[in-house]
């Protein structure tokens, strides 16, 4: 009996198998399984506590503990969301820029079903899939909280995280992930047709390895809209807001790193050797960005500063993200260079021009670095320049490359993206905003949102 086959996305094809068919299904290789798992654990890891620990460091004492908070609760309200309706949104059938309903509640789903990797013929369980999916559904809110840290009420930062969810990440995903998988690549004659079935970005041919647009460009758009309507600190400009605790800081960062790999490598859905190309790009595009960061801040400034060395990794993570897979180790060594020097022009300079206070600099470090990314995955894809370019499911081999028209597909999804995210984010806050009120009062800001929210404080 011939097998279903369902579109679910990003390199996923689910497999549903009646009972009678069981014998011709795929099984899923015990490595692979175990390596996704881990992969899980390891984003886990870079939210809870990673992203907590390092975004916590840099606010004044006062507000830490709402800082974590908003980041472990908005993980846990993200993980929720997306087995209720978000991976249905994100990952079934519906048209180029949102998915179906299918899957509300993981309906038809459980661990019989499969879903297909990067590799014709290679699957993952379905549950291994969603798990990992979701990871990257949870996190990505709970970095825009950086951008107006200090200043936002608790509950509106639920609301808009649960309108945000539902109407900027799960849309952005679809388009950019969504499509048949390789295995319905079987001819020339079903390409167009295939192609045809995907999100819209993806139909564009836009790459995006492991998040730059879905996660970075989207989150940060969305921290700056959020900066510019909510306002500045109380103080912001004349007094000083000098992050509390940089060893929080270089913790949260390192685990942050340490997190990323399951990030990037587990985008490739399979534990093999390409797996370990993914690995190496994302080191040595960190290792630089730090680097180039620390010295040019120590050149201008006269010291280096380990804020500095922290935001640089966190630059280089986030703009080798989308190229992490694309790219060869050369590429990604400019593409991490690149990104330590343009993000801090982006924290200093460019807000300091623009005069917006997004407290983490979660604009200047994820969507300035995702965009930086996003284009040079353009440019460093080229098989000429090392990289790893298209490669043809019908005739198994790699493509002709065009970079122009690639860069140009990738401007375009980003300003996509931008727009998309912008958009939305400005809609939800307006929103929220009548209904319940987006700032704490100035009272409670003066105090800490620790004490007044929470009814805890940090230290003694």
């Amino acid at each position: 009996m011939k097998t279903k086959l369902l579109r679910i996305a990003g390199g996923a094809l689910l497999a549903l198998a009646p009972a009678l068919a069981l014998a011709d299904t795929p099984t899923p290789d015990k490595g692979d399984i175990s390596w996704m798992m881990t992969a899980t654990i390891l984003v886990t890891l870079m939210a809870i506590p990673g992203l907590a620990l390092f975004y916590g460091g840099m606010v004044r004492s006062k507000n830490v503990l709402s800082v974590l908070m908003q980041v472990m609760i908005v993980w846990c309200l993200g993980t929720v969301l997306w087995v209720v309706y978000g991976y249905s949104l994100a990952f079934t059938a519906g048209n180029a820029f949102i998915g179906g309903f299918d899957k509300l509640f993981l309906s038809g789903v459980d661990a019989t079903t499969l879903a297909a990797t990067f590799s014709k013929g290679i699957y993952l369980p379905e549950y291994v899939y969603i798990v990992f999916q979701g990871s990257f559904a949870a996190i990505t809110p709970a970095l825009i909280v950086g951008a107006f840290a200090e200043r936002m009420k608790f509950g509106a930062i639920l609301l808009f995280v649960v309108g945000w969810l539902t109407f900027a990440y799960y849309p952005i995903a679809h388009m950019v992930w969504y499509w048949d998988g390789p295995d319905a690549y079987t001819s020339a004659d079903v390409v167009a047709d295939v192609t045809s079935h995907a999100g819209y970005l993806f139909q564009l041919g836009a790459l995006d390895f492991a998040g730059g647009t879905v996660v970075h460009i989207n989150a940060g758009i969305a921290g700056l809209v959020g900066a510019l309507l909510i306002g500045k600190r109380i103080g912001y400009g004349s007094t000083a807001m000098a992050p509390h605790n940089l060893p929080l800081v270089m913790i949260g960062a390192s685990l942050l790193w340490v997190g990323w790999y399951g990030f990037n490598v587990g985008s490739n859905l399979e534990s093999n050797a390409f797996a370990g190309q993914v690995f190496l790009n994302t080191l040595l595009a960190t290792a630089v960005a730090t680097l180039v960061w620390t010295l040019v801040e120590w050149a201008v400034r006269g010291t280096p500063t380990m804020l500095g060395a922290a935001s640089g990794a966190i630059a280089g993570l986030v703009a080798i993200t989308p190229a992490c897979g694309w790219v060869g180790p050369m590429g990604a060594l400019i593409i991490g260079a690149a990104a330590g020097l343009v993000c801090l022009w982006a924290v200093t300079w460019l807000k300091r021009k623009l005069g917006y206070d997004d407290s983490l600099d979660v604009f200047g470090v994820h969507c300035v670095g995702g965009i930086l990314g996003a284009l040079l995955t353009g440019v460093f894809a080229d098989p000429q320049l090392g990289g790893a370019g298209f490669f043809d499911w019908v005739t198994m081999e790699v493509a002709p490359y065009d970079m122009l028209a690639q860069v140009l597909i990738q401007a375009k999804s980003v300003g996509i993206t931008l727009v998309w995210s912008g958009l939305v984010s400005l809609v939800l806050f307006k929103l929220i905003d009548l209904a319940i009120g987006l700032r704490v009062s100035e009272e409670t800001e003066r105090q800490g949102l620790d004490t007044v929210e929470h009814g805890e404080r940090a230290y003694g």
